[in-house]
């Protein structure tokens, strides 16, 4: 499969979006509350932008599936190769065939993991612009034990950060990694390992940290394309940043989707991701197949086994 020319993303059109189930924070209250209209509106806008910049593909809507509308979480795409997500939740397990069809039909080299194995995809895996490794959530939906798996299947070393706030369940909720390397991110979603792992990686000049009010407002969960973040708001002093560095910042409104805990990083998987090698990276071979964040000694039984915490959403 040739992977050349202008950046590609997979989207899928809102038309079975609801909020159905509680199964992250932000549904809690939002159940049947959001407007399919509006909804269609705002993910239409958000296309158009990245119709500008990008091609975009659409993976057809299915019905009894409303969060296949959150691409982000197929799998995450190294080259011409993609490791397919294993939901965590029952409600999005339905998803799987769909994306793995797609990919498939695309011409992708697909990777599966064991089905017992939580991962959701790009939404707890991101590519580091400037360092060329894979960054790694774990703690809400996926597990740790899928980190090495990941390592090995893309030939990248893997970095794993412990989530802690159940308000960022993804990765891709509170760190986003920027073209020039750059790291956009909530420092209080991690734990202090993580933060330390993330500061080992980073130089200071390239963290951009936020604060509080645009974390919830989900500027971390951004797509990147060339010099432009498109993202649903970002504050002010946090645009004023952004643009000493030399990006565009572009606000789209995408709050129907707020309410099922996603953004505009999630609504969209980016297609043509270079080998982590082209970036600057080192094959796992080469390197430690995962670093790891230090498990915390007063929440030894979750941090020590790395294993999905189980609150159940009422």
């Amino acid at each position: 499969m040739a992977l050349m020319g202008e950046p590609r993303f997979l989207m899928c059109a809102p038309t079975h979006y609801e909020v159905d189930y509680v199964i992250n924070p932000w549904m809690e209250g939002n159940v049947h509350r959001a407007s399919r209209a509006a909804a269609d509106e705002q993910w239409r806008r958000l296309r158009e932008l990245l119709g500008q910049r990008a091609r975009v593909e659409e993976l057809a809507p299915a019905p009894g599936l409303p969060d296949l509308v959150f691409t982000a979480n197929a799998g995450v795409v190294a080259g011409d190769t993609v490791v397919l997500a294993r939901f965590f939740h029952p409600e999005r397990q339905g998803e799987e065939p769909r994306f793995q069809a797609w990919f498939e039909g695309q011409g992708f080299r697909v990777e599966t993991l064991p089905a017992d194995l939580p991962f959701e995809g790009a939404g707890d895996a991101l590519l580091d612009r400037g360092g060329g490794w894979l960054w790694a959530g774990y703690g809400f939906r996926s597990e740790l034990d899928a980190h090495p798996l990941l390592a090995r299947a893309l030939g990248v070393e893997a970095l794993s950060l412990r989530l802690m706030d159940e308000r960022f369940y993804h990765l891709d909720t509170c760190l986003c990694p920027l073209s020039d390397g750059t790291l956009l991110y909530y420092p209080p979603a991690f734990d202090f390992q993580s933060n330390r792992l993330i500061e080992s990686r980073v130089r200071p000049e390239k963290r951009l940290a936020v604060g509080e009010a645009d974390a919830l407002a989900f500027a971390c969960n951004a797509v990147n394309v060339g010099d432009a973040v498109i993202l649903n708001r970002a504050s002010a002093a946090l645009r004023q940043r952004l643009e000493a560095r030399g990006f565009t910042v572009l606000e789209t409104p995408l709050t129907e989707f707020l309410k099922a805990g996603g953004a505009a990083k999630c609504l969209t998987l980016r297609l043509d991701e270079p080998h982590p090698v082209a970036l600057g990276g080192a094959l796992a071979a080469d390197a430690p197949a995962v670093a790891a964040a230090s498990p915390s000694p007063w929440r030894a039984p979750f941090a020590m086994t790395g294993r999905c915490q189980t609150r159940k959403w009422t």
